[in-house]
């Protein structure tokens, strides 16, 4: 299943680098959107390397999730696709 990364987790103040806000594809509300924590996302660099995450939790109430990296991923993942596997 595909999802697109949105942005950083973060505050007025605060940025979670190893956070990030994921929209998935076809889940439009907040109960569809917890069928899918504890799943692990892909993020795929250009040059085939596969960097895995895990969704954590719910963000806000149209079906976002929060997917949590263990380092991050670099700043040009921002608004590229992502490959959430079942």
């Amino acid at each position: 299943m595909k999802g697109k990364i949105i942005n950083y987790r973060r505050g007025r103040k605060t940025e979670y680098t190893n956070q990030y806000v994921v929209e998935i594809e076809g889940v439009k509300n907040r109960e569809d959107a917890e069928n899918y924590l504890g799943k692990k996302v892909v993020w795929t660099t250009s040059s085939g390397k596969r960097i895995i995450g895990k969704i954590t939790r719910v963000h806000g109430k149209k079906g976002a999730v929060i997917a949590r990296f263990s380092k991050g991923l670099p700043g040009q993942a921002i608004g590229s696709s992502i490959n959430v596997e079942e």
